[in-house]
């Protein structure tokens, strides 16, 4: 018996010692310290991980782990608390946001930049203006056929392409432009924009459907080779689509209304407590960080100033 006692109470003292241990070896991060993960929409994954480039080499001893995916898991990641911060186009829904606070979580969301969708073709196709109107019938499958937008066309079979099924920029296109209608079951769907961007670089009768991001950030290895191997599409919200009245998913025309296929995006914190994401999430919304948006093609939330020198007797 005496044994077996004082074998219970050596186990207990074990325990005790390695827990006792462990907190003095836990290190729990810093707004400029430490390590955490976040989920990125597969869309901003060229930005953010610039961000997190310059980010990391300003506070050297930060580790940022960046999960790209498509936007639907980055929710579910957070709400299963694998992560506590999320890059994503849409806030938390009503229903989300009561699941937190019945855990007396107060999510924060906060905008970062304002995105557009970009629509792509292979260089060889001529149809690059096309209208508001008749990119939702061929979503609807209304139009399925270059000839039917072009009666010159020998392209054959209209195939769209999306980025992913469960990716932000294919529900934008149902909630947005097709205004929740049935999509055509003829589109399609890969894995994430670089597939887009080589399919239809490959297919003549391909239009795809990708973040502006992936084709305006001439930095970004993802974007380089990319002139002459697609071109992007100018939309107009006419009847009849002309250089006029036609735009392109470019900064000027993000900012001014004029590209009729935008989407804010914005940073999600679910962190109870000031932290790594607190720190990195406040840089993506300093000047420095709202210039590498800028630089990327997107339109800042907060737009970086602009000094103008002007020398005596200009």
């Amino acid at each position: 018996m005496m044994m077996t006692t004082t074998s219970k109470l050596f186990r207990c003292w074990l325990l005790v010692f390695i827990f006792l241990v462990s907190c003095q070896h836990e290190r729990k991060d810093t707004p400029t310290d430490g390590t955490t993960f976040i989920a990125v929409d597969e869309t901003f994954a060229p930005i953010i991980q610039q961000e997190i480039d310059v980010f990391e080499s300003i506070y050297q001893s930060t580790g940022i782990i960046d999960r790209v995916c498509p936007e639907v898991d980055a929710f579910n990641l957070m709400l299963k608390d694998s992560v506590r911060m999320i890059v994503a186009t849409r806030k938390l829904t009503e229903k989300e946001i009561r699941y937190f606070n019945d855990q007396k979580i107060f999510p924060q969301s906060i905008k970062i930049a304002i995105d557009g969708i970009a629509f792509i073709v292979h260089p060889t196709n001529q149809d690059t203006l096309l209208t508001t109107e008749t990119i939702r019938d061929i979503m609807l499958g209304k139009i399925f056929s270059w000839d039917q937008v072009n009666l010159a066309s020998k392209l054959g079979p209209i195939k769209m392409i999306f980025d992913n099924p469960k990716s932000s920029t294919a529900e934008y296109a149902v909630k947005s432009i097709c205004a929740e209608e049935k999509l055509s079951p003829s589109l399609t769907a890969l894995n994430s924009n670089p597939e887009v961007i080589d399919y239809v670089s490959k297919t003549p009768g391909a239009i795809g459907i990708i973040g502006v991001s992936w084709v305006s950030d001439r930095r970004s290895s993802s974007s380089k080779g990319l002139p002459g191997k697609v071109k992007v599409v100018a939309i107009s919200r006419e009847k009849q689509a002309t250089p006029e009245n036609s735009y392109q998913p470019y900064q000027a025309c993000l900012a001014d209304g004029r590209y009729p296929y935008t989407r804010d995006v914005y940073v999600i914190m679910t962190e109870p407590r000031i932290s790594l994401n607190t720190g990195f999430s406040s840089f993506i919304v300093s000047d420095r960080g709202q210039r590498i948006i800028l630089k990327s093609g997107l339109l800042p939330a907060i737009q970086p100033p602009r000094e103008i020198h002007v020398k005596d007797g200009f």
